[in-house]
C-alpha cells in the first residue's frame, strides 16, 4: 500500500433532528486499544447521553468494529461503519453521541441520521491522503547550499532539518516514486559533486 486516506485530526461537529441532538467526535487512531480508549474517553464525557454509537476502521489487517449502543440493530453502527468503508478512510474512529428529544425517528431517520453524523465528523476532522515517502539527506557545501532547498520544494519535498557543520546536511522527505528523478537532477544541477541518499520510508500528507 502506497497510499490510504485517514483524518488529519481529532474534532467534532453537531446538528440536531427533530429535537434529538447528534454529536459526531472524530480521532486518527492506530490501534484498537487507541480506538477504545477514544469511544471510553467520550462515553466518560457524554455519560447521560442517551446513546453512544460507536464505529472505527484499522489500517493494520483492516480491522473493523462498531455498536449500537442500544439503538435498533443496524441503524446506528452500521451506517456509521458505512460511511468510513465509502469514504475509504482508515485508523480512524467515529463515535456518534445522542442526545434524545422526544420524537421517534424511525428506522429510516435514524440511519439517516447517524450516517449524517459520521460525515460531519469526518469533514471536522479534515480527511487526508497519506503517501508513502522517502525520507533522505543530502550533503553539500555551503556555496551550494542555496539552491539545494528550492530543488527539494521543486520536487514536492519537504524539508525536515538542516545540519550546519564543516558541509550542510539537509534531512527531507519526498514522494517515494520521486526520489529517484530528484537524485537525478541534484547530480545534474551540481555538476555531480551532490546527491541523496535514502534513509528511511515515513507515511505523510502530500
Amino acid at each position: 500500500m502506497d497510499s490510504y486516506k485517514t483524518v488529519s485530526l481529532e474534532a467534532s461537529d453537531e446538528f440536531v433532528e427533530k429535537k434529538s441532538k447528534f454529536i459526531g467526535y472524530v480521532k486518527p487512531v492506530k490501534t484498537v486499544d487507541e480506538a477504545m480508549a477514544f469511544v471510553n474517553e467520550i462515553k466518560q464525557k457524554h455519560w447521560d447521553a442517551t446513546h453512544n454509537v460507536y464505529a472505527y476502521v484499522l489500517r493494520d489487517m483492516m480491522t473493523r468494529r462498531y455498536s449500537d449502543d442500544g439503538e435498533p440493530q443496524g441503524t446506528a453502527g452500521i451506517p456509521v461503519l458505512d460511511v468510513l468503508l465509502k469514504a475509504e478512510v482508515v485508523d480512524v474512529a467515529v463515535v456518534a453521541t445522542r442526545y434524545f428529544g422526544g420524537t421517534l425517528l424511525g428506522a429510516g431517520g435514524l440511519v439517516r441520521a447517524y450516517s449524517h453524523t459520521a460525515s460531519i465528523a469526518l469533514e471536522a476532522g479534515k480527511v487526508v491522503t497519506m503517501q508513502l515517502c522517502a525520507i533522505a539527506e543530502a550533503k553539500c557545501d555551503y556555496s551550494f547550499y542555496g539552491k539545494l532547498p528550492t530543488l527539494i520544494a521543486e520536487a514536492g519535498g519537504v524539508v525536515d532539518d538542516t545540519i550546519f557543520a564543516d558541509d550542510v546536511k539537509v534531512i527531507f522527505r519526498i514522494a517515494d516514486g520521486d526520489l529517484s528523478k530528484f537524485n537525478e537532477n541534484l547530480i545534474d544541477v551540481s555538476n555531480g559533486r551532490f546527491r541523496c541518499e535514502k534513509t528511511g520510508e515515513i507515511f505523510c500528507a502530500m
